[in-house]
């Protein structure tokens, strides 16, 4: 046999193996969990040498305060409840203010932490520090100059170091704060950068989406082949690379969870439980996701904004990183995934219609780009005039036609709206499609690019030529198997994978292409 093949069966075994471990928590996810024995009101997310580097590159927070302790140091133990009286504004899904900072504890007590206390130049319990997250990796020296890590110097109760913190934010952050309380939310309208937050929200969202999926039990026979190209989609373009390879991983698995021959032709429903309980196991966007908050989609109340903010970054991220000859499958793949798996059902027979409107297939990305684009500010300017009427928006985050103004001057011909229709403005459609390209492209991975979390650019050119084909329409298991060794990055498969494409015929045709095709 060829050397190719057997690097396939080797990866695919390995690939398998790890994605079935079941029961595997990050540290963030078992905040306030109880889990170890530890005590379940604990917010302080527990550090050491292992994950210390690791659990400060991935969080979302803007900054991070480590405090560094000794278990048998009674002065430690005393101040404990004063640090928990804080971080339960900050952390865990459940936090008061979340994605904001990460209060974390290292225990120098302990053998495995004593290098990294060392470098932290710890002389006394307790000792707290404060900067960006990934700064921590460089640890920390008294009387270091340009270092962005800062020892917090006035910390004794829980009053102090939350005025510490606030005078560091300009924020007024109390004890008492309730959730979405005393919030001091951004506006979004005139700072493009903020988008970098929200690639933490196109993976919650990711999560989410596939977690209703399976509480709901929306895969079905005629469900099962959208599905399907909806995670060839991500597999090839989701702006996270960890969404893409647990897309991958969910696919070189499909066939086997979830066989064509799964619904015999008298049955419409088949028990899913085991489905289910399979599917929770691969964790599509990493094990640390969902975080159980919003970032750039947060809302000022609790029903606003959250999941269908993010699932809309996604299906822009998604068509500004399309290349021509993708645009049609991308079309038809995100109108069926939204078809079959959205739930609220007014929401998907809106956006079913829009798809049906559509009377030729798309040959430029550009195209599909601005038709997404203008679908959206279609249904913004219909939710603008109902949550108007029934005063049900955002009042932080009223819908708006996109983008604004403040945000590109130069897509406006004319003067730019006030409460007008999307119809009614002079676009220059050449601007705006620069804009939709720049935000949720570069300007949305620009956090992950800083930390070193993407993919280099050889990578991601494999991954892209593993990706089925733009005109098939559903992975069979060989394709599957390809697009599962693309996430370990063995570019030998592409030819493999190009032979099987050349074989492929369709059996598939979307609902609302049948007066096109």
């Amino acid at each position: 046999m060829s050397h190719v093949y057997w690097i396939l069966i080797l990866n695919l075994w390995i690939l398998k193996a790890t994605s079935l471990q079941s029961g595997s928590r990050t540290v963030l996810r078992e905040i306030g969990s109880g889990g170890g024995g530890s005590d379940p009101k604990d917010y302080g997310v527990e550090l050491n040498a292992t994950n210390f580097d690791g659990v400060l590159k991935d969080t979302p927070a803007t900054y991070a305060i480590v405090e560094f302790f000794a278990h048998w140091c009674p002065a430690c133990r005393n101040y404990k409840p004063h640090y928990e009286k804080v971080a339960r504004l900050f952390n865990g899904p459940d936090a008061v203010h979340p994605g904001i900072i990460l209060m974390t504890r290292v225990d120098c007590a302990l053998k495995i932490n004593t290098g990294l206390c060392d470098k932290f130049s710890v002389s006394h319990y307790p000792m707290l520090f404060w900067g960006p997250p990934t700064k921590f990796s460089t640890g920390w020296k008294p009387n270091q100059e340009k270092s962005e890590i800062r020892e917090v110097d006035n910390w004794r109760t829980a009053e102090l170091l939350l005025n510490w913190i606030n005078k560091q934010i300009g924020s007024s952050y109390g004890l008492d704060d309730e959730k979405f309380e005393n919030e001091q939310l951004p506006s979004n309208i005139s700072d493009p950068g903020q988008i970098a937050q929200a690639i933490y929200d196109v993976e919650e969202a990711t999560a989410t989406a596939f977690d209703i999926i399976l509480e709901q039990k929306m895969i079905k026979s005629k469900t099962r082949a959208s599905l399907i190209k909806f995670l060839q989609l991500l597999v090839a373009h989701h702006p996270s690379q960890r969404c893409r390879k647990g897309s991958a991983e969910v696919l070189v698995n499909f066939d086997e969870f979830c066989p064509l021959d799964m619904w015999s032709s008298d049955k419409h429903d088949v028990p899913t439980s085991n489905l289910k309980e399979v599917l929770h196991d691969f964790q599509i966007c990493g094990k640390e996701v969902p975080r159980g908050y919003w970032m750039f989609c947060r809302g000022s109340r609790n029903e606003t904004r959250g999941f269908s903010c993010g699932l809309w970054v996604l299906m822009h991220s998604l068509s500004v990183r399309i290349e021509d000859g993708e645009s049609q499958f991308a079309f038809t793949s995100i109108c069926d995934f939204i078809h079959n798996f959205f739930i609220c059902e007014e929401c998907r027979q809106h956006f079913y219609e829009m798809c049906s409107r559509v009377t030729s297939p798309f040959k430029k990305s550009r195209d599909f780009a601005l038709w997404l684009w203008s679908a959206h500010n279609e249904i913004n300017d219909r939710l603008m005039k109902e949550e108007a009427s029934l005063k049900t928006g955002d009042p932080k985050f009223p819908k708006i036609i996109w983008p604004p103004k403040q945000l590109c001057p130069s897509c406006y011909h004319l003067q730019g709206p006030k409460d007008k229709g999307t119809n009614q403005i002079d676009w220059d459609q050449n601007e705006v499609f620069k804009f939709l390209m720049s935000y949720y492209g570069n300007t949305l991975i620009s956090l992950y690019k800083g930390k070193g979390v993407l993919a280099d650019d050889r990578a991601n050119a494999t991954l892209d030529d593993l990706v089925t084909s733009t005109n098939t329409v559903v992975v069979p298991i060989g394709a599957a198997f390809a697009i599962a060794i693309a996430s370990c990055m063995f570019g030998a498969l592409a030819c493999y994978w190009r032979s099987r494409q050349k074989s492929r015929k369709y059996y598939h045709q979307p609902y609302y292409l049948k007066n096109i095709l």
